[in-house]
């Protein structure tokens, strides 16, 4: 993904910097009262001393992230968003200093930030991905120095190793990083104005079953579903409950709480059941030869 600023644009973003860095940093003694005006009284001037003179922090933060593509602005104001979130959780009483506290934030902000728009497809958002995601290139500049174009399976367990991560966790986002997004109507070969020329999206297997599987499936559960309803009118009526309650429901009934239902004990209820399953099995072996192959023995 590729992003190219307009000049306008990159003399906005100077114009920004060159105001954030006009503002005076804080004292200790001042930025504390200003934590504490804004914490205890809401007082929205000491919330903007408090995050005006920390701007040149959130610049510093996304200036580190820049080569992924993303326009320097957009890095500038999402870190000004963690900055934010920051001086809203900031507890001037634990004794450290407002920048200290404010840096995770203003990276956590710009990070997902990048992870939400570095690609269309889902990159990812576990702390191992993010992990990866971050420290993967720098970790590969470490092998043979760069200069290795494919991972090698003792390089992956390096990497593994050092970011605490699954070995295929690597690989999974190593393919994502050294692939890029492509469109699915992207050509393939030639597409010198033949109509006929291949789309990416033409050789995308379609794993959905083929019809005539589909409709011997629907055919074959209504045939089943009428096997066990016609088996099921050989039950007594205390019978079909129990049935129903511990096998034909997503959340089978307990045999305790179907025995305090009936008024009668929870081992009388698996008796029951017991006896009410050989029925059933009797029932369908009048109807089908197999009823185990049909798969109707495990209800």
């Amino acid at each position: 993904m590729a992003y190219t600023e307009t000049a306008e644009t990159q003399r906005a973003n100077r114009r920004y910097m060159k105001k954030a860095m006009t503002v005076a940093l804080l004292e200790p003694e001042v930025e504390f009262e200003l934590a504490r005006r804004w914490r205890e009284d809401r007082d929205e001037h000491a919330l903007h001393d408090l995050t005006s003179a920390y701007m040149r922090l959130v610049i510093s933060l996304a200036t580190r992230f820049r080569n992924y593509g993303l326009p320097y602005g957009d890095l500038i104001q999402e870190g000004n968003v963690g900055l934010m979130q920051a001086a809203s959780r900031f507890e001037p009483e634990r004794g450290i200093r407002f920048s200290t506290y404010a840096t995770w934030w203003i990276r956590a902000a710009i990070q997902d930030y990048i992870l939400r728009n570095w690609s269309i497809v889902r990159t990812g958002t576990t702390a191992a991905h993010k992990s990866l995601f971050f420290n993967l290139r720098r970790l590969r500049t470490l092998i043979d120095n760069g200069t290795r174009q494919n991972l090698t399976s003792q390089d992956r367990i390096f990497i593994a190793e050092k970011l605490n991560v699954g070995v295929r966790d690597v690989e999974v986002m190593d393919a994502r990083l050294m692939s890029g997004d492509r469109s699915l109507n992207a050509m393939i070969g030639d597409s010198s104005g033949d109509d006929s020329a291949t789309e990416w999206q033409d050789l995308l297997p379609d794993e959905r079953p083929l019809p005539e599987d589909a409709v011997m499936e629907n055919h074959d559960a209504e045939t089943r579903t009428q096997w066990i309803e016609q088996a099921m009118k050989s039950l007594s009526e205390r019978e079909l409950v129990i049935i129903r309650e511990r096998r034909l429901k997503d959340d089978s009934v307990t045999l305790e709480t179907l025995g305090k239902q009936l008024g009668i004990s929870k081992e009388r209820v698996r008796q029951i059941e017991h006896q009410a399953l050989g029925k059933l099995k009797q029932a369908l072996l009048r109807q089908i030869p197999d009823p185990e192959a049909a798969g109707l023995l495990n209800i």
